[in-house]
């Protein structure tokens, strides 16, 4: 097949969304684990992961995200790169820097700027949830000087075209290293619209350079973004955090049968799944013995 590999990640669980909404969430390392085999099965290559306690509550403590990465790893070993949220409200930089120095992953999620972060309802007339997504500057910078000293890559989430304008002067100042990791969130009230013509431009606004790309579509619009982002040459996130439903409305069963239809697509148009090895090259990361 023709063109670059796509690396595929899959973000299993997300915070919000709970069993009641999607049966196939997974709240216990175990269920991390059977999950995440599924998704390495079906050829995905990272796993973005929030962490939860066994009853399904979001968790921040340095022991739920050790246990589920522990997990992870007994069930697949290398088979996939290991990624941790930072993205969080309320929750103390000091904690965020805690687990990552205790879970070592690969990448960890850093999210690009500060936003209205909201979800609305068109039959109520107004929004399901609205706050105040605070990501200013100065915990970048010191989420950055963390992930460098513990040798972690920054996965740059960039949810409008002014974020993506951030990560200039930060590789001016010398605090990131090429190549970039950026992906591009769309579908958030509050952040850049899911359209094509969007994720074009916010692709086409990335520092000079060869820097990976990709796109997390938000809801059912997930699947023509990651068309649009296949097309364009980037890279794709699916999962239960984004969105439960297959192209055709039926609600997934698994995050593996999320990533089978992305693996699908992906070779329908004329490219190929990242191997891990061929995503590590891609995201900057040193390959594994």
């Amino acid at each position: 097949m023709s063109g670059a590999p796509a690396v595929i990640t899959c973000a299993i669980s997300g915070a919000i969304a709970n069993r009641e909404q999607c049966p196939a969430i997974p709240y216990t390392p175990r269920e991390y684990a059977a999950e995440a085999r599924r998704i390495v099965d079906e050829g995905g290559v990272q796993i973005h992961i929030h962490a939860r306690r066994p009853d399904g509550t979001p968790s921040h403590e340095v022991e739920d995200f050790v246990a589920i990465r522990d997990a992870i790893a007994a069930e697949i070993g290398e088979a996939a790169i290991i990624n941790f949220s930072t993205g969080t409200v309320g929750v103390a930089l000091a904690k965020r820097i805690a687990y990552l120095e205790a879970g070592r992953p690969a990448v960890a999620a850093l999210n690009m700027g500060s936003m209205n972060y909201a979800k609305y309802s068109r039959t109520r007339k107004d929004f399901v949830f609205k706050f105040v997504f605070a990501n200013p500057f100065e915990e970048i910078i010191e989420l950055l000087g963390a992930m460098r000293r513990l040798g972690i890559k920054p996965e740059h989430e960039c949810f409008d075209l002014g974020q993506v304008g951030s990560l200039e002067p930060l590789l001016d100042m010398g605090l990131l290293e090429p190549p970039l990791h950026a992906d591009f969130v769309m579908g958030v009230v509050g952040g850049a619209p899911a359209t094509a013509r969007n994720l074009a431009a916010m692709a086409d606004n990335l520092p000079s350079g060869s820097h990976h790309w990709g796109v997390i579509g938000i809801g059912r619009e997930q699947w023509m973004l990651v068309g649009a982002a296949l097309t364009l040459g980037g890279s794709v996130r699916v999962g239960l955090e984004d969105n439960f439903y297959l192209p055709d409305g039926t609600m997934a069963r698994s995050n593996g049968e999320l990533v089978a239809t992305a693996r699908q697509l992906t070779e329908d148009l004329g490219r190929r799944a990242a191997s891990v090895q061929e995503a590590r090259a891609l995201l900057g990361l040193e390959p594994t013995r």
